[in-house]
């Protein structure tokens, strides 16, 4: 008997193929019924009706970095804010078409505004910062303000 090969006996129980497909056929027979979330119900919804978007928050040796996923959203329905001190994400991902509630099996992606406002944990320079979308993610490129770099002053005479 070769290295990769079990003898039947020594295969653990529930990984023999056709339980596997007996445990799908049981499920595809006996459907669970379907609960749809409404936006009031939804996790990631706010008070407002507006979706908050996850975001990714890290830094490098000179930014913080800010990420967030975006797909289906156009760059001219994004507007960022942005202070020595915050970042505000704000936009609108529309839908391509209208489906009716009736017709969801599963309904989990959010539809219509959305905003997220994140506190740096570093002061960071708005005018030199940027903003980038490749392949559905958002990146926010914060520079850091580095207060405490020195800085030389020559002395001038009057």
């Amino acid at each position: 008997m070769g290295i990769f090969s079990k003898k039947k006996s020594e295969e653990p129980r529930g990984n023999n193929p056709h339980d596997l497909f007996v445990e799908l056929a049981k499920a595809k027979s006996a459907p669970a019924p379907v609960k749809l979330e409404t936006e009031a119900a939804a996790p990631a919804v706010q008070d407002d009706g507006e979706g908050q978007l996850t975001v990714d928050v890290y830094q490098d040796k000179d930014s913080i970095v800010v990420q967030s996923t975006v797909a289906g959203v156009d760059p001219e329905n994004l507007e960022i804010n942005i202070t020595n001190e915050s970042v505000t994400i704000r936009g609108k991902r529309e839908r391509q078409q209208v489906v009716e509630d009736h017709d969801y099996f599963y309904q989990e992606c959010f539809w219509g505004s959305f905003s997220r406002s994140v506190i740096l944990p570093h002061e960071v320079d708005p005018e030199e910062s940027t903003a980038t979308l490749k392949n559905g993610v958002l990146t926010i490129r914060l520079p850091k303000l580095m207060k405490n770099r020195a800085k030389k002053l020559k002395v001038k005479l009057d």
